[in-house]
Parts: structure tokens; C-alpha cells; sequence
């Protein structure tokens, strides 16, 4: 057992990303054929850019649901990614309980308790006291007779929300658009807004024609839209 970090990968990305959006935004309004143009050999790669550029700005992003960012994801608990799957525009692969036996679970210790030694101890000791039960109930379903995986299933009820998890987590363009307006807030919980500031960083290295201005909401609006008991100050409220 051992508290662990975020460790966020990207797996892949759309090939040809701003000439997939270009094709997409440009069959809207022309009467050619988007096969007939997309990855025109002859085409002007900075031209298309600042088109993808002037389409993010005027809010037509339908064209961008064309292209997909894919990262790999550890370093997060369970509490995370029950609020990460609320995102129901992208698709999850998240490491079972019920097929992966949590024999001797990392966990993710939140910074509050992580600064405050004996909340700290307080809650590492939990953690190990929980891991002694779930491995007893292991063994005591196993003298049931019952199988390695209906064990697991039953026995990952004790375990807790701070349990580490991975997952692999897709999203198209618009939907991390979404996804950075919410959860870069600093209204968001510190766990999966500091996920969603490395995401933001890596598609920000390779889109940046579509994530130059992305982050939380207020970024965009130009005021804070929590109101003034929620407002974190950085703009003002609406």
C-alpha cells in the first residue's frame, strides 16, 4: 500500500486534426466534395489553422466532434472518476475491482489531510485497516467456495473511495472543451481539476489552433458565472 500521483499519457490523437476540421466546417458551405479537398496536397496548413481558429471563436463546434484526443490515466481514485464518467459525451475503460483483485491497494491521500499529521495518520491507518478487512473477506469468501472473481465482486464493497484506479478515457475536441469550462474552475475538486490542467496542458502542445483559449468557464465569459459567494476572485462575478 502507498499513496501515489496523477499520471496522465496520451495514447493517440486524430491524425490530420486541423485538416479534419477544416474538411468538416468547409462541406457545411461548400458545394464541393470534403473528400475532394481534405489533405489537399496543395493546401495552406497556416491558413486552415486560423480558419479552425475563427471557428472555435464564433462557437461553431460541431466540426470539431470529429476529432479525438485518447489518454491513459493513473494516479486517481475512485472518488475522481464517479465524477469523471458524469462526462457522458466520451467512452471509459477503467481497471476492474471485480476482475483485478485489490490484494494490496494504493490510495490517494487528499491535501488537507496530507498536511495535517494526524489527520494523516489518522487516515493512513484507516486505509491499512481496510485493506486487513477486504483481505480477510477474500479469504473467508474463498472457504465459500466461491470463485476468484465473485470474491473480488463482493469483497470490493469495503473498499474506499480514496482506492487508486486507472482508466483510459476518450474525448472528442468539443466535449474537452466542456470538460475544461467545468472542471479547470476553481470551484472544481482539486483532484480531477488538476487532471483536467494536464489534460488541458497536452492537447494545448498538440491543438493549439482549438485549445489556445480553452479552460474554465470564466476564461471564455470574461466574468465569473458562480455568483459572488462562489466567485474565486480571478474575474468578476456576473
Amino acid at each position: 500500500m502507498a499513496k501515489v500521483n496523477l499520471d496522465v499519457q496520451l495514447l493517440e490523437v486524430s491524425q490530420n486534426a486541423i485538416a479534419l476540421i477544416y474538411a468538416a466546417c468547409r462541406q457545411c458551405y461548400s458545394e464541393k466534395f470534403a473528400g475532394d479537398f481534405f489533405m489537399d496536397e496543395g493546401a495552406d496548413l497556416k491558413k486552415q489553422e486560423e480558419f479552425v481558429k475563427k471557428i472555435v471563436a464564433s462557437g461553431h463546434q460541431s466540426p470539431l466532434e470529429h476529432v479525438k484526443f485518447s489518454f491513459a490515466i493513473q494516479g486517481v481514485s475512485r472518488a475522481l472518476t464517479h465524477q469523471l464518467v458524469r462526462h457522458r459525451l466520451a467512452s471509459y475503460s477503467q481497471q476492474s475491482q471485480r476482475y483485478v483483485k485489490e490484494k494490496d491497494f494504493d490510495y490517494i491521500i487528499p491535501p488537507s489531510i496530507e498536511g495535517n499529521p494526524e489527520a494523516k495518520k489518522e487516515f493512513e491507518s484507516l486505509m491499512a485497516a481496510i485493506q486487513q478487512s477486504y483481505t480477510k473477506l477474500s479469504q473467508y469468501l474463498g472457504q465459500d467456495n466461491l470463485s476468484g472473481e465473485t470474491a473480488n465482486q463482493d469483497a470490493r464493497f469495503a473498499l474506499p473511495q480514496a482506492a487508486e484506479t486507472k482508466i483510459v478515457v476518450t474525448m472528442n475536441c468539443r466535449e474537452l472543451l466542456h470538460f475544461f469550462a467545468h472542471r479547470c474552475c476553481a470551484r472544481a475538486q482539486w483532484e480531477i481539476r488538476a487532471l483536467a490542467d494536464r489534460m488541458l496542458s497536452i492537447c494545448l502542445e498538440k491543438l493549439p489552433a482549438v485549445f489556445a483559449e480553452a479552460g474554465a468557464k470564466c476564461e471564455a465569459l470574461g466574468y465569473c458565472p458562480e455568483g459572488e459567494k462562489f466567485c474565486c476572485g480571478k474575474y468578476p462575478p456576473k
